[in-house]
């Protein structure tokens, strides 16, 4: 939604298109989760009095909205793209199907994984880490506002510290909040190391796959809460 408050800018749909692409053109094999909180998200629907299981279908549906934007601005890029939808609406986009969705990227399409994992009460993180495991594959990127995860809240503590590796059980034992405990729970059970990085950052996207040394990485081998602790 870039400075808006709500919706969608299409300078950033734009933006984004143009750091997919970027990796694309690298021969990698990319699927994408995305979210819907710039349009509406199930709990805070839920806080206003709207169902809880209706707001998290209307934030799916919102998903795919997001989705169709994305696809639209990688298509002009010139970026063959698929949409998959945990919910089936046929008339706009695929149904999830793993295989289908695996042979896209043999053929060298994006897919783009909306309306989460189809269910209430499973955030986009964890349809990401799900998605991520079905498709088997080799990292989940968590794009963000930040530059990765802190010990604290940075804006709120300046002595937050910043960890650029750190462990799942950390993650969760800390309540670090990058990502949801169904999410890093089923990451660390499937061995699926994420990292968690700013997408604002031109050029971020390229650079994280590149391998350069970018955000946090959270994985089996990251540093544990007793060493955060000694420090």
């Amino acid at each position: 939604m870039g400075e808006q408050s709500f919706g969608i800018d299409e300078k950033i749909a734009v933006r984004v298109a143009e750091e997919i692409k970027s990796v694309h053109q690298l021969g990698v094999e990319l699927a994408i989760v995305i979210g819907g909180g710039n349009i509406i998200r199930g709990l805070a629907a839920s806080h206003r009095g709207i169902d809880r299981v209706t707001g998290d279908y209307m934030g799916m549906l919102a998903t795919v909205i997001n989705a169709l934007a994305l696809q639209d601005a990688l298509e002009k890029v010139g970026v063959r793209t698929r949409v998959q939808t945990a919910i089936e609406i046929r008339d706009v986009a695929e149904p999830f199907i793993r295989r289908r969705a695996m042979r896209h990227l043999d053929k060298g399409r994006v897919v783009i994984f909306a309306a989460g994992t189809g269910n209430p009460f499973f955030t986009t993180d964890s349809a990401a880490a799900l998605r991520a495991n079905e498709i088997h594959a080799e990292l989940l990127l968590k794009a963000t506002r930040v530059e990765g995860i802190y010990t604290a809240d940075p804006h709120l503590d300046p002595n937050a510290e910043f960890l650029p590796h750190v462990s799942y059980q950390t993650v969760l034992e800390r309540n670090l909040r990058v990502m949801d405990a169904a999410a890093i729970s089923l990451c660390r059970e499937n061995n699926m190391p994420i990292i968690v990085f700013r997408l604002m950052t031109a050029g971020n996207v390229r650079r994280v796959v590149c391998g350069e040394p970018l955000g946090t990485r959270v994985d089996e081998l990251g540093r544990a809460v007793h060493e955060l602790e000694a420090d």
